[in-house]
């Protein structure tokens, strides 16, 4: 255990936690993690172990600055269930133990949730942990890719978790993975969702490569992206604005009011919310648990200087200093900010790489929803609920937004015409 001073870090940071590693009880086609394991050769087990776990929590609070007076605790997989809940119960009282005066600490905590059952359900109650909940629609759709490894469909374990969560008064949210099959049927998928008891959306877009490069047929293609946040929202906005929350519309208005990315998705820069494997390795970012990414053990080096370092710096700045000059002159870049690095392997109009293979999409949806986030965004400077957006709506049919025609500019303002550069 790393016993020496620990330093405060120069800026807050968030640590994505993997107690189990990538041991998962299911095979999701999709999954991006599961392949992890092959990081640690021979070995057969992958519980994070209480040293760890003492020494990761003391440092993880020790850590932050003082103008930190709320810290998230995020623990993920792999699923994390596998480790029982003993495990976090221990968790707990180490977070009690180094708590800082005037700190107040939440946990989340995401789960497939087939492994939920009463006890797991008291104690998030008790605890007072925001779970989230992976389902990816009805079970025709749900089933198609979430399976266990014998091959059998997942719903009905993943619903009756769900309903130990509503059961139980637990706060939480459901993450649905955008992928090729589900990525038509966003209505559909919507109101599955609010129909199951939910209230807070994450959509995930799935882009994976496979070792050619080719994308892999389970991902969400960049158009189809687009319409799928569009038809989301046009259910929103049209029946459910302050009664249900999808994470990407706060996280955008949030933006359009010039406030910064809550998501880092969206955000400038990078590098400030590190994955931490079971045996207390370090990486970069979740979609960046690779050898190259490698941070370093907390049982070497403390989180505050594997965070400030220099490796860690030019990570978190490389997404905004190799942005393509497309989008420097893109007229979404405060809301987009080139998307997620992991995504940035296509190339823009002209050749230039590193362009967000999602991008199409994203424009697609900023240019759909932009008039109704500047309507929204006045009522809330205003003093009024998001709700009452129409009021600021722009009726005069000229100022209206409409898709762009073939030869019409591009709405993200390259200058060139829609069908050269983003045509849907």
């Amino acid at each position: 255990m790393y016993t020496k001073s620990i330093k405060i870090a120069k800026f807050p940071y968030h640590i994505i936690i993997k107690p189990i590693g990538a041991v998962c009880n299911l095979n999701c086609s999709y999954c991006y993690y599961l392949d992890k394991k092959n990081l640690y050769p021979g070995i057969k087990s992958f519980r994070m172990t209480e040293e760890v776990l003492k020494n990761l929590t003391r440092q993880y609070i020790e850590s932050q600055p003082e103008s930190v007076k709320e810290l998230h605790f995020s623990w993920q997989g792999g699923e994390p269930t596998l480790i029982g809940i003993n495990f976090f119960k221990q968790a707990v009282e180490f977070q009690k133990q180094f708590c800082r005066d005037g700190m107040r600490i939440t946990n989340t905590f995401q789960t497939n949730g087939t492994l939920l059952d009463e006890n797991w359900g008291k104690f998030f109650h008790d605890e007072n942990f925001l779970i989230g909940i992976s389902i990816d629609g009805p079970e025709d759709i749900h089933n198609f890719y979430r399976r266990d490894p014998k091959g059998k469909g997942s719903f009905k374990d993943v619903m009756r978790g769900l309903n130990v969560l509503i059961k139980e008064k637990v706060e939480f949210n459901t993450l649905t993975v955008v992928n090729n099959l589900n990525g038509n049927q966003p209505e559909k998928i919507y109101d599955f969702l609010k129909n199951s008891g939910a209230i807070y959306f994450q959509f995930i877009p799935i882009v994976e490569r496979n070792s050619d490069d080719s994308i892999s047929h389970e991902s969400v293609g960049p158009r189809q992206w687009g319409n799928f946040l569009s038809g989301i929202f046009d259910k929103w906005i049209k029946f459910d604005i302050g009664e249900v929350f999808v994470q990407h519309f706060d996280v955008f208005l949030g933006l359009y009011m010039g406030m910064p990315a809550s998501l880092c998705v969206h955000a400038e820069t990078c590098g400030k919310a590190g994955a931490l494997e079971h045996n207390g390795d370090l990486y970069s970012c979740d979609h960046f648990v690779f050898k190259e990414n490698y941070l370093g053990n907390i049982s070497e080096l403390t989180l505050s200087d594997m965070i400030d370092g220099q490796k860690q710096i030019d990570f978190g700045n490389n997404k905004k200093d190799r942005l393509p000059r497309f989008c420097l002159k893109c007229n979404y870049l405060k809301l987009c900010h080139g998307g997620c690095p992991a995504h940035r392997f296509s190339s823009a109009p002209g050749g230039e790489p590193n362009l967000n293979y999602l991008c199409p999409g994203f424009i697609k949806f900023f240019s759909h929803s932009l008039p109704y986030f500047k309507a929204m965004s006045k009522c809330l400077y205003s003093g009024r609920a998001a709700k009452d957006y129409q009021i600021y709506m722009e009726t005069n049919s000229s100022s209206k937004q409409k898709k762009p025609g073939r030869n019409d500019p591009c709405p993200c303002g390259s200058g060139k015409k829609f069908k050269n550069c983003h045509g849907f």
